[in-house]
Formats: C-alpha cells, sequence, structure tokens
C-alpha cells in the first residue's frame, strides 16, 4: 500500500477519511467475489505485505510517532525491532501487517512490544497472520480496526508435510524419527504459545477454540488452513481491548 493510503487512514482530513471510506465499500461491494472459496472467513488475498524481511518505518502525524512493522518474521526481527524503538521514541503505536514466518521470533517480538509499552494496531484492509498475532498481542493496548485481519492457523513445528512424506517413503523408521521430531516440537512450541497468551492478558480459549481447531498443514485439496477472526471473537478473547 503506497504511503499516502496508509497516511489516510490516521488523517483528520475529511476528504482523505471519506476516499478511505469509499475504498472499503468498495471492497464490501465486490466481496463475494474477494472471498476465498476454500476458507470463507477470509479474503482470497489479504494485504499483509510482500516485503521478505520486516521493515520498520516510522512516520510523524500531528504530534504522533506511528511504528509502521511490514513483512515477514524473520529470526532476528525482535533486534531490529528492538533498535527502531529506541531509535524513534517515543512511539504512541505501532501498526503492523504481516504474512507470520518464525514463530518463535514473533514471541520475542512481542515481548520487546510489551516491555516497551507501545499500543498496536492493525488498519482497515491490513492483515496480521501467523507469527505476526504474537508482535501484535504484545501490545498492552491492542485495537483492530473493522475491516482489518487477524489471522491464525494452526502452529507446528513444520508446516511441511512433504518432509514427512517424504521421511516415510525411506522406511518406518525414519519417518516415526521426523514424527517424533515435530511432536516434541509442536508440544513445546504450544507451551510457549499459552505462556505468551497468559502474560499478554489474552485468553488461553484463544488456542484451544480457534487456533487449535485449524488444519496444521493443508490437505485433501482445499487448502484451508487459515481462519480471520470476528470483531467478536477478537473482544471475546481479549486479542482486542480498545475499539
Amino acid at each position: 500500500m503506497p504511503r499516502a493510503g496508509r497516511i489516510g487512514l490516521y488523517d483528520r482530513d475529511g476528504m482523505m477519511r471519506a476516499a478511505a471510506l469509499l475504498m472499503l465499500l468498495a471492497t464490501a461491494a465486490h466481496g463475494q467475489a474477494q472471498i476465498d472459496p476454500r476458507n470463507p472467513t477470509c479474503p482470497l488475498n489479504p494485504d499483509w505485505s510482500s516485503y521478505p524481511a520486516m521493515k520498520f518505518t516510522p512516520e510523524k502525524k500531528d504530534g504522533r510517532t506511528i511504528l509502521f512493522a511490514e513483512g515477514r518474521i524473520d529470526a532476528d526481527v525482535a533486534t531490529r525491532l528492538q533498535a527502531a524503538i529506541e531509535r524513534s521514541k517515543p512511539i504512541d503505536e505501532i501498526v503492523v501487517r504481516s504474512p507470520g514466518g518464525d514463530a518463535e521470533a514473533g514471541n520475542r517480538a512481542g515481548l520487546v512490544v510489551r516491555k516497551a509499552g507501545i499500543p498496536t494496531r492493525i488498519p482497515a484492509g491490513w492483515a496480521c497472520f501467523s507469527a505476526c498475532n504474537f508482535l501484535f498481542m504484545g501490545g498492552p493496548i491492542r485495537a483492530v480496526e473493522p475491516g482489518g485481519l487477524f489471522i491464525v492457523h494452526m502452529f507446528t513445528f513444520t508446516g511441511d508435510g512433504g518432509v514427512i512424506a517424504a521421511e516415510a517413503q525411506r522406511g518406518y523408521k525414519e519417518a516415526v524419527s521426523v514424527i517424533g521430531d515435530v511432536e516434541q516440537g509442536s508440544a513445546l512450541l504450544a507451551s510457549e504459545d499459552n505462556d505468551f497468551l497468559i502474560r499478554m492478558g489474552v485468553s488461553r480459549k484463544l488456542l484451544t477454540e480457534i487456533m487449535y481447531r485449524q488444519k496444521a498443514v493443508s490437505g485433501g485439496g482445499d487448502g484451508s488452513t487459515r481462519r480471520c477472526l470476528t470483531q467478536d471473537e477478537l473482544f471475546r478473547y481479549n486479542v482486542a481491548n480498545v475499539r
């Protein structure tokens, strides 16, 4: 999304807000064409950024500093986020969109956000998926605008079912070994996720009622592994705590 469009979402000027509203209405009018047929809770092409590594861009508006966090979450994202916060502080808000990435790195980035005490927001039209969820939930004050997407899936140590299939072709022992590693890694990650949600004040039912009920690896040809939370669910599980 161009920078001018991003600023428009926060601009107090009536014309800019009207333009943003018209864009949302146009999207809604064509909603049926945009829905993912494999997963009707989510749009077909979420706007979660194509940056290969998350970039952090501070922008000042009306005396406030907003840090835009956009792109894939890689292993050293927490270090770069901490550096961006130090360079630009005080920061009033972190605005996010991301297709996810390294799950453990997402947890670490969320802890950086919580230590800094910076609110987080997902604007209308933007999407935060997978590991991005945990960066977002680090904010002590969290908002998801109507039309913003908080997208979850079943976290697993590996999302590549082909790895297990390849080992299975090699033999029983190899497949059992890989599956054992996946089970152990997934159990540890689930424990870390549970601990993180408790520390962030998010209901653990988000894991049991939503995340862990999704498919970990797409199969059967439907490819449906994602789940977009509704506004009601966002507040029910305390993912968002301000409107």
